[in-house]
């Protein structure tokens, strides 16, 4: 019987537009077209694992330009690439009251903030596990035993939703049921085909 439902932020709650920041380095002179490569530029894991704060990998961004680009208008369209998914945050708040509710996310600082501000993320559910707090990121399973000795997880009472396969594979080593998140209407059949009450 599943007890807990563990839900993964990006491309799950919010889907994610990140081409309005790239557009604002390319003007700058920075060559932002492959978006991993220019990530692996800044360091950009030591900022979802807490070692790079916010701001500070705003400058690391800055610094990659040719011409003069301020961190604050960085900022301002490194956290405006979000659009909501209603459905699942409807979904997540429906469950919570069923049974536990969990989210679990690779993230930042400042996206983790603003999705606080904007949309309350952190009134969904009975808590949140986040990779710039935890010090480590999926798919690693320090993050899971982690959510596991933090939120009291039996592995086999727990589903994890997530986009991305490898995590959900993670997941699922240690035990956990796994969905691999595509959109709200599969997510919802694969959640009923575990005899989650939804």
């Amino acid at each position: 019987m599943i007890r807990n439902v563990v839900f993964d932020i990006g491309q799950v709650f919010v889907r994610l537009d990140d081409r309005s920041f790239r557009g604002l380095l390319t003007e700058k002179g920075v060559d932002a077209s492959d978006l991993n490569v220019l990530l692996e530029r800044v360091s950009f894991n030591d900022h979802e694992t807490g070692k790079l704060h916010g701001i500070a990998l705003m400058e690391r961004f800055a610094g990659l330009a040719s011409m003069p680009v301020s961190a604050a208008d960085l900022h301002a369209k490194w956290i405006d690439m979000f659009e909501l998914q209603p459905r699942m945050v409807d979904l997540a708040h429906r469950l919570s009251e069923r049974c536990r509710v969990y989210l679990l996310s690779n993230i930042g600082d400042l996206h983790w903030a603003h999705l606080s501000r904007e949309y309350r993320f952190h009134q969904i559910g009975h808590g949140a596990l986040l990779s710039y707090l935890a010090g480590v990121m999926k798919p690693h399973e320090g993050i899971y035993v982690e959510a596991e000795r933090r939120f009291a997880l039996e592995p086999a009472a727990t589903v994890f939703i997530d986009d991305r396969a490898e995590n959900i594979v993670a997941a699922q080593a240690r035990g956990w049921h796994g969905i691999v998140h595509s959109g709200y209407d599969t997510t919802l059949a694969e959640l009923r085909a575990l005899a989650v009450d939804c």
